[in-house]
């Protein structure tokens, strides 16, 4: 009986064909801007997202801790939600390494920062403050797809107060697809995008950040400086452009059945399912339930990241099919019934 990983999407596995990809890649030497595969890669998303450069790097960690870098200096201050991954998820990096003051915001329930507090945030022009320089958002956020009128009323907020806009887009292919739109849509508004191409567009590593040439320069050597250089890395962009052919318009399946999950799983009083988006099912478990929770989902060759608290994700993804998401609906029943 094959595993069935929740876990996250970043669990995937790169396809045979991707595989192929990888293997006819033409390579070259990134640090000094000589591999053809990641050129081609960054100039590809530059132009269909509507930027003037990109820069290829591992992780999303990392490409967004080099355009925080880029847009902030030392004692300068983003603006960010509470739970969002730049600041909850990714190691204090922005504030350790390159001494820039997060400030957080609650988030809205639909995911967005409220824009009044966004702004009462902001800091006076006064030595007594960190300067304000930057407004962080996320999509999706839990799944969540932030309005696009509501990144139109950022930009505007940004524009009147002088401040950049940054985008944490490490499920941005999510929204794009959930919305229906050209990607340029989502994107406009930003100075700046971490696009994630290792979670449900299912290449094994990378991200790109995305700005105007200005930026991506400072980035690539903050790049240099946190050691995010590769060298050969063609094979990795190839994954990442193969997955762009292959795999935006497949994400759709990931959402339909993330809402099945769900759907299979209401009028349950253990496993009560508390939200769905996109391609990610909330479910609380009573916390004296959770150890036996554990083993069911053990023996039945179920992975999910289960913690000490209610709250549970689920997130479907490129390995996750049908018969998958059956197996884990019968299982998940079979539990809450016990």
């Amino acid at each position: 009986m094959q595993w069935i990983d929740l876990r996250s999407d970043t669990v995937t596995q790169p396809t045979d064909a991707m595989r192929e990809a990888m293997m006819r890649a033409p390579v070259g030497d990134d640090v000094y801007g000589e591999d053809p595969s990641v050129n081609a890669l960054q100039a590809r998303l530059a132009d269909e997202l509507g930027f003037e450069a990109g820069l290829f790097v591992p992780s999303g960690t990392q490409s967004n801790l080099i355009g925080l870098m880029a847009h902030c200096a030392r004692g300068d201050e983003y603006i960010v939600g509470m739970d969002a991954h730049t600041y909850k998820y990714e190691g204090g990096g922005a504030a350790v390494l390159g001494s820039i003051q997060p400030q957080p915001i609650v988030h809205a329930p639909d995911g967005t920062l409220p824009l009044d507090a966004v702004e009462r945030a902001i800091k006076p022009v006064d030595p007594h403050f960190a300067r304000t320089r930057l407004l962080c958002l996320e999509n999706t956020w839990h799944g969540r797809v932030l309005p696009l009128q509501y990144l139109a009323d950022a930009r505007a907020l940004c524009d009147r107060r002088g401040l950049a806009l940054h985008l944490d887009g490490a499920r941005m292919f999510n929204a794009i697809v959930a919305l229906g739109v050209a990607p340029r849509e989502v994107t406009k508004n930003f100075d700046s995008v971490s696009v994630c191409l290792s979670k449900g567009l299912g290449a094994p590593v990378g991200s790109v950040l995305l700005g105007t040439r200005e930026l991506i320069e400072t980035a690539k050597r903050w790049r240099k400086v946190v050691g995010g250089g590769m060298r050969q890395a063609g094979m990795l962009a190839a994954a990442a452009s193969f997955a762009l052919d292959h795999h935006v318009a497949r994400l759709a399946d990931d959402h339909a059945r993330a809402t099945r999950l769900a759907d299979g799983l209401q009028g349950l009083d253990d496993v009560k399912v508390v939200a769905q988006h996109t391609n990610m099912v909330f479910i609380d478990v009573p916390v004296e339930r959770l150890d036996a929770l554990r083993r069911t989902l053990d023996d039945a060759r179920i992975r999910m990241s289960i913690g000490y608290t209610p709250s549970i994700r689920m997130v479907t993804h490129l390995d996750v099919d049908d018969e998958a998401v059956a197996r884990t609906v019968q299982v998940l029943r079979a539990f809450a019934s016990c």
